[in-house]
């Protein structure tokens, strides 16, 4: 399975708001700091918004923040937030096989079963565990180091 970029992208700028917890991240400095454009990552926003995994505040001085704590959001939620489709054969999808064994076949078994180990992966990990070291992530992002007050308890 390929994760699309739109998914991909959605995880980063969900990391980029973990790792900034303390102020309003733009899109903007999002988009340069990942290299996308930002008519991108505003595309990407809405159904992170619809999840219930950033907020936007408007305004001269809004921007994004996430909308609920890094280690309650997992990468399989962002996935299934982002992405249209799991079907991993034509036999997934609803209607999509005239096979005259989609009802007892061992390949489709065989993928249901990757696919769940999969989303299982996903399930187990949290954006607070992909942002990892707060400090190094910052300074891979461009982001000024946090005192080590704030960083000791992040």
């Amino acid at each position: 399975m390929r994760l699309t970029r739109q998914t991909n992208h959605a995880i980063r700028l969900l990391m980029y708001c973990a790792v900034n917890p303390d102020k309003l991240s733009r899109v903007g400095e999002v988009a340069a700091a990942y290299s996308v454009s930002e008519l991108f990552l505003f595309k990407i926003l809405q159904p992170l918004v619809e999840a219930g995994f950033v907020e936007t505040v408007r305004g001269r001085n809004g921007g994004i923040r996430l909308a609920r704590p890094a280690d309650t959001i997992t990468l399989r939620a962002v996935v299934e937030a982002t992405e249209e489709s799991f079907a991993l054969a034509e036999c997934f999808e609803p209607g999509g096989s005239d096979c005259p064994l989609i009802d007892s076949c061992s390949l489709n078994a065989t993928l249901r079963r990757a696919l769940d180990a999969f989303l299982d992966v996903l399930d187990g990990t949290t954006i607070a565990q992909l942002a990892g070291e707060k400090s190094s992530m910052r300074r891979r992002l461009g982001l000024p180091e946090l005192d080590r007050l704030a960083l000791a308890a992040g």
